[in-house]
């Protein structure tokens, strides 16, 4: 089977960050030639790129985005210019001739796919990993001018187009559900399918002893929606925990400042990237995972602690709670405050019977629900699905 993928990520950053999964792009290695085109100029090391399509024959291609269209005058012009802007990416198609589509986001990619099924009537399918209207990305989240409110009719347009032709949509987690229903999606075009995570190095918590000194475990990009400020400041009353920080963005200098203003900058580290093989393997040695996320998602390092069955500290969120995390006794919330990771943290230190038991629900709820085999086979099948049936939408 012949498989194209076309994705909106610079791949070249995602490997310098070590964040690729083995098969991420072919999943049960369903393609024996996948073909992954780029709608930028990125230029990512091939060789290293294989690893995202297992055994299969790789094929890298560009088709980037013409950025002056948002803002282009008499937007009664923006379906000719994309449909003009896609001619091309489509003749990349038509050499290739793939059997089916994938697209990982709602953004030019898929849009570009739409045109390719116009044309050529290769199915195609869209994973979206954030809700666009909670987590803007390619729109402002509250427009002002009448440049932004342009900005951002053009990309409602673009991404209604590409989720209107879809023969599936492919949300990562069920807080993507409220934006596909806003875009009228029909049910039976939606499948949540759980990220495929690392099934070769995830490996179950075995040991829940913990030593002379307690190591928690802090994954995440540093920026403002994910800041573990207050959990650096619940440190400071923590003499006997280690607290590793994996993670880069804008507020890193910030907060190893923080670290130096509190001195406990000789008890936390901080890890800019580690590969995701190697992280997988270091889940388990530590004591427990500890987090701040106001992003309505259930993110790929809160997924890969609970299914290593590490003990979870998370934060309660800004407005509605993460779906699959309402209720849930295999994490313990807190408040966004120092005081509140705090207390949290102390008792999971203290209490050796009950960080073993939060770490063992985490374990059998992740395996149950997220298992890497389950969501594999979930991705598979719609593969199948779409490579045997005629939809009509």
């Amino acid at each position: 089977m012949r498989l194209l993928v076309i994705v909106p990520d610079r791949l070249s950053d995602i490997l310098t960050k070590g964040e690729y999964q083995p098969l991420y792009y072919n999943p049960g290695e369903i393609a024996d030639e996948v073909h992954i085109l780029m709608t930028n100029d990125d230029a990512p090391d091939k060789e290293a790129m294989q690893r995202t399509v297992g055994k299969a024959k790789l094929f890298l291609h560009n088709y980037p985005c013409d950025y002056s269209l948002p803002a282009a005058r008499l937007p009664v012009l923006d379906s000719w210019r994309l449909r003009r802007w896609a001619r091309g990416g489509v003749e990349i198609a038509r050499r290739i001739q793939p059997d089916m589509i994938r697209c990982h986001s709602a953004d030019w990619n898929a849009y570009l796919a739409s045109r390719i099924k116009k044309e050529l009537g290769v199915p195609y399918c869209i994973s979206l990993h954030i809700n666009p209207d909670v987590n803007t990305v390619a729109r402002y989240a509250a427009p002002q001018s009448p440049q932004e409110q342009r900005h951002n009719a053009f990309y409602e347009y673009l991404e209604h187009q590409a989720l209107s032709h879809a023969s599936y949509i492919l949300p990562v987690y069920k807080p993507v559900l409220s934006y596909l229903q806003r875009h009228k999606i029909s049910e039976n075009r939606i499948k949540v399918c759980y990220n495929i995570l690392n099934c070769y190095n995830l490996q179950k918590k075995e040991n829940y002893s913990a030593g002379k000194t307690f190591h928690f475990i802090c994954v995440g990009r540093l920026f403002t929606e994910k800041d573990p400020t207050n959990i650096l400041k619940a440190m400071v009353d923590l003499p006997d925990a280690k607290l590793t920080i994996v993670g880069d963005g804008p507020a890193r200098n910030r907060l190893e400042s923080l670290a130096n203003q509190l001195s406990i900058s000789d008890r936390v580290v901080f890890c800019p990237a580690i590969h995701n093989d190697d992280l997988c393997k270091m889940l388990p040695q530590q004591d427990a995972f500890v987090v701040h996320t106001e992003y309505y998602e259930l993110n790929k390092s809160v997924l890969e602690a609970l299914l290593t069955g590490l003990p979870l500290i998370i934060n309660r969120r800004k407005g509605l709670p993460v779906p699959e995390l309402v209720d849930a006794d295999f994490v313990q919330f807190v408040d966004n405050t120092p005081e509140s990771y705090r207390s949290a943290m102390q008792q999971i230190i203290e209490n050796d019977v009950a960080r073993e038991a939060l770490g063992k629900r985490a374990f059998s709820h992740a395996r149950k629900h997220w298992d890497p085999a389950v969501a594999e086979a979930a991705y598979v099948n719609v593969y199948k699905q779409m490579l045997s049936e005629e939809h009509v939408h």
